[in-house]
C-alpha cells in the first residue's frame, strides 16, 4: 500500500519530508516529495514512481489531490493542518478511492470537521498530552513597546534561541523591519512572506532554520506547522488583526523543545 500526505504549505511539506525521510531512513522505504519546490524532472520521476507504486510515501501539498497524480494502490491519506483545506479539496478525496484510510489532523478544526466527528460520521481521537519534557507557552499581552520588544529579543538571544515577529500585513514589514534595526541593530533579521519568488523564501527559511539569522520577521506564512526547536519567542504586531484560531496556530510556533517558551 501507498501512504499520501497532504500539507498546506510548501514549507511544511518539505520539513515532513525531511523529518519522514530520516526516521525510515534504514529500512526498505522509498519517501517522495510533491511540491513546487521539487524541480519539474523529479517531480516527472515522483508522479511515476507514485503510478507505478515504487514510491511509498509520498508528502506533498494540494498538488496531490490534482488529477494529474493517479496512484497504484493508495492506503492512508494523512492530512496535516486539516482546517487550511476546502470541502471541494475533501471530496476529491472520496473520489480517489472509497476504500482508503483517512486520518486528518488539526488543532484547530472547523465546525464542519468537529460535527462530523461529534456525530459519529468520523471516529475521534484526542492527543491530550504534550511529548516528555515540554513546558507551556508563557503568554502576555501588552501595548506596544520598543523597549519590551528589545529586551525580549536580546533575552532569547543571549540563551541561544532564535525568535518569530509576526505581522498582519505584507504592507507592515517594511516598517517593523525599520524599527527593528534601530532598536536592536546587534540582531540579524530575515524577512519572509508568501508573495516572494519560492526559491527565495526557502533560501531564507533554511537560513533562519540553521541559525543564521536571530529574528524572523513574517507575515502569518509561519502560522502552520513550522517546527523549528530553537525559536522559542515569538511576537505577534497588532494580535488584533488576527483571528483566535490563527494565534493559537502562531503560539504553537514556539516551545517545541525543552526551553520554556514567551509569547
Amino acid at each position: 500500500f501507498q501512504v499520501a500526505v497532504v500539507v498546506p504549505t510548501t514549507l511544511l511539506s518539505r520539513q515532513h519530508f525531511k523529518t519522514f525521510s530520516q526516521r525510515f531512513s534504514g529500512l526498505p522505504i522509498r519517501v517522495a516529495q510533491a511540491s513546487r519546490l521539487v524541480g519539474s524532472k523529479e517531480l516527472a520521476e515522483t508522479k511515476k514512481g507514485i503510478a507505478e507504486g515504487t514510491v511509498d510515501i509520498v508528502v506533498g501539498t494540494h498538488a496531490l489531490l490534482g488529477s494529474a497524480i493517479s496512484f497504484k494502490n493508495l492506503g492512508l491519506l494523512i492530512i496535516d493542518e486539516e482546517q487550511h483545506f476546502g470541502v471541494k479539496h475533501k471530496e476529491r478525496l472520496k473520489d480517489l478511492k472509497s476504500d482508503v484510510h483517512v486520518l486528518t489532523l488539526s488543532a484547530t478544526p472547523i465546525p464542519r470537521t468537529l460535527q462530523l466527528a461529534l456525530t459519529g460520521v468520523r471516529e475521534l481521537s484526542l492527543i491530550a498530552t504534550p511529548p516528555v519534557d515540554r513546558m507551556a507557552v508563557r503568554t502576555f499581552i501588552s501595548p506596544f513597546d520598543p523597549l519590551v520588544i528589545r529586551e525580549t529579543l536580546l533575552r532569547e538571544r543571549y540563551r541561544g534561541g532564535h525568535s518569530f515577529y509576526v505581522v498582519p500585513r505584507i504592507s507592515d514589514l517594511a516598517e517593523i523591519h525599520d524599527f527593528l534595526k534601530q532598536s536592536v541593530p546587534e540582531l540579524k533579521v530575515a524577512v519572509a512572506h508568501g508573495q516572494m519568488p519560492p526559491g527565495e523564501l526557502d533560501d531564507i527559511m533554511n537560513a533562519f532554520y540553521d541559525g543564521q539569522y536571530d529574528v524572523l520577521l513574517s507575515t502569518t506564512i509561519v502560522e502552520s506547522g513550522l517546527d523549528i526547536p530553537t525559536a522559542n519567542t515569538l511576537i505577534i504586531h497588532r494580535a488584533d488583526m488576527f483571528g483566535l484560531s490563527q494565534l493559537y496556530q502562531l503560539r504553537g510556533r514556539v516551545g517545541r523543545s525543552k526551553v520554556r517558551a514567551y509569547a
